[in-house]
């Protein structure tokens, strides 16, 4: 298991577990990241990852991205 960070370009995953407060944990499971659910990286763009998650696309910062476990 790594951070969401550690992967790259073009890579789909799956999310094992989201860590980090109630209110960081609700705010991503918001926007579609949610355990056993799929997220693709798009592209890192000054120090932010572009995913594809469901059927929207998503820019998240290292921070937040730290927060997901894949």
């Amino acid at each position: 298991m790594m951070p969401l960070s550690m992967a790259k370009a073009g890579e789909t995953v799956t999310i094992q577990k989201i860590t980090g407060k109630d209110e960081v944990r609700q705010h991503l499971a918001e926007l579609g990241f949610v355990a056993d659910g799929q997220a693709t990286v798009i592209n890192e763009l000054a120090g932010s990852l572009i995913l594809q998650v469901k059927d929207s696309r998503v820019a998240l910062d290292k921070t937040l991205a730290n927060r997901i476990i894949i």
